[in-house]
């Protein structure tokens, strides 16, 4: 009898424990991905010849969106992202400096809350490897504001292989590296950035591991953003393979993302950019030159993608997988195109070694952005598709079909209320005594687990950065680059390579959606960009050039 009691209490105990540690009844992970600079077409899952088998497999195994949309260059779309905000009501209108005015502050403001500490207040560890850029003061901090742990740097870039300043425009570019609160200092030329980020995120999920509690870790890679610095291994895996040049490359892309259902033979593609040249009337020594910066940065991009199949590696591991979200998105399209990010201003500062090493200081720039953004049109901190337009996947395994292809037309506001109906924590009305800003997205939960193609926004979408402005509502886009404000009207559902100008066909649409457009910008505080008077040399994306 005894050996019966104690057989049945020992099953008991092993259910209860099974029913404790069982996915089904645990509050789910979540892991956002952002990664820097890189392009709609990066991806092998969206069509590149770049070598991503990680990040395929969660596209293949989960849901890519057709059209998400980021705010076109890094410190606003960072604000959007982990507040749920439009970048002007978090603080952060143009960049991570302080224009004076409370939209423009260059930091995030306390009535907008991170997502850090909604799901920390809700019972959540909070992890972060990677880049801040919402705030270089201490008190703005990821540690001050909800992040449990942190690895990495507060502003917007740094070297790959030391933490020197970095040498471009009139002032040096000083480089902060913390981990949580504490500055490093590692030796120059003794880790790779990339591998950093991925190496701290697992070790924060291995100690996390012991707490019983659910997770979020914001893995913000730097990676493929300037300067191109890659390891000699990466690299060599990419020689020759870009020796066909940018206009035939782009040709094989675009044939891929046909195949891949990620473009439709109706949809127009962007036409040829006039300032990018042929590749077959380049000599052979401009060839070399820029054949080797397309080298490095799919290095980077590869690089980058082994980190990420470091990190859901270590979750497997962890067993934790099937009670998972990983969301990944690039926080605006390739760079190039305006006048602040043109070599011959900026100049090869740090140009110690060849492009790629430890000692050089390059960057991808607009002939090779062109081959990246395809098949839209223009580039990082322009508000055409190819400027603010990113690849997005989901994957969640017990509860996203695989391999599913929607439209979406999500942006960076929706993710915050996403994570917070996924964990089941309501958004405060206020917080430690602030009120604060309602959240300005839509859950995405209904396109990602019940499989609705768009989201359900009954309301525009709206941008401002630095005099850029655009408008999207359903398959309409208006769209005005500064310093012209005249809008451009674009039919999307036909037309995203956004060749057909419909604005004096459709004058009635236009009117409406510029209406709305004010209506916003003056609830958000947004001011004409005009009255700065900001020198291009001091700010990185400081002004796009003129058509």
């Amino acid at each position: 009898m005894k050996r019966v009691i104690i057989f049945f209490s020992c099953f008991i105990l092993i259910g209860a424990k099974a029913q404790v540690k069982s996915p089904k009844s645990a509050k789910p992970n979540i892991v956002l991905i952002l990664v820097d600079d890189l392009g709609y077409s990066d991806l092998g899952a969206f069509g590149s010849e770049i070598q991503t088998p990680n990040l395929d497999k969660l596209a293949y195994e989960g849901l890519r969106l057709r059209e998400f949309y980021n705010n076109s260059i890094c410190a606003p779309t960072r604000a959007s992202l982990l507040t749920g905000q439009y970048p002007h009501k978090a603080g952060i209108g143009f960049f991570d400096i302080n224009l004076g005015l409370p939209a423009y502050q260059g930091y995030l403001n306390k009535e907008s809350l991170t997502i850090g500490e909604v799901l920390r207040n809700g019972g959540y560890s909070t992890l972060l490897s990677g880049k801040w850029h919402v705030g270089s003061d201490s008190l703005q901090w990821p540690k001050q504001r909800g992040f449990d742990r942190f690895y990495g740097i507060t502003k917007g870039a740094a070297n790959y292989f030391d933490v020197q300043l970095l040498l471009f425009g009139i002032t040096p570019y000083p480089v902060t590296l913390l981990k949580d609160n504490q500055q490093q200092f590692p030796a120059d030329n003794s880790y790779y950035f990339t591998d950093e980020i991925g190496n701290n995120a697992v070790q924060f999920l291995e100690e996390q591991h012991k707490e019983n509690k659910p997770f979020f870790l914001y893995l913000a890679f730097t990676a493929p953003h300037w300067p191109l610095q890659a390891k000699p291994e990466d690299i060599a895996k990419y020689r020759g393979k870009y020796d066909l040049g940018w206009d035939v490359l782009r040709e094989q892309r675009i044939d891929r993302l046909k195949s891949l259902g990620l473009l439709s033979k109706e949809q127009s593609i962007a036409l040829q950019d006039s300032e990018v040249p042929r590749w077959n009337k380049l000599t052979y020594d401009e060839q070399q030159f820029w054949k080797a910066k397309m080298e490095v940065y799919a290095a980077m991009v590869d690089n980058m993608d082994q980190n990420v199949g470091k990190v859901i590696s270590k979750i497997k591991e962890l067993k934790k997988d099937e009670n998972t979200l990983v969301i990944f998105i690039s926080d605006n399209g390739a760079q190039g195109g305006f006048n602040t990010y043109n070599p011959l201003k900026r100049g090869l500062v740090k140009n110690q070694g060849p492009v790629g090493t430890a000692g050089s200081f390059d960057y991808q720039e607009q002939n090779w952005a062109y081959l990246s953004n395809t098949p839209l049109r223009h580039y990082k901190n322009n508000f055409h598709e190819g400027g603010f337009s990113s690849p997005f996947i989901a994957w969640f395994p017990s509860k996203i079909q695989s391999g599913r292809i929607d439209q979406g037309v999500a942006h960076l506001i929706d993710l915050a209320p996403t994570f917070y109906e996924l964990a089941g924590i309501k958004y405060p009305d206020k917080y430690k005594g602030i009120k604060t800003n309602p959240l300005a997205g839509r859950s995405l939960l209904p396109v990602l687990f019940n499989g609705e193609k768009h989201v359900n926004r009954n309301e525009p979408l709206f941008w401002e950065r630095a005099g850029n402005r655009a408008v999207r509502d359903g398959k309409w886009k208006i769209v005005s680059i500064y310093p012209s404000y005249t809008w451009e009207l674009y039919d999307l559902e036909t037309d995203r390579g956004e060749t057909n100008d419909l604005a004096k066909t459709y004058p009635e649409i236009v009117n409406a959606l510029s209406a709305k457009y004010f209506e916003w910008a003056e609830k958000s505080g947004v001011v004409e960009y005009s009255r700065f008077k900001l020198p291009n040399e001091f700010i990185p994306g400081g002004a796009p050039k003129k058509e």
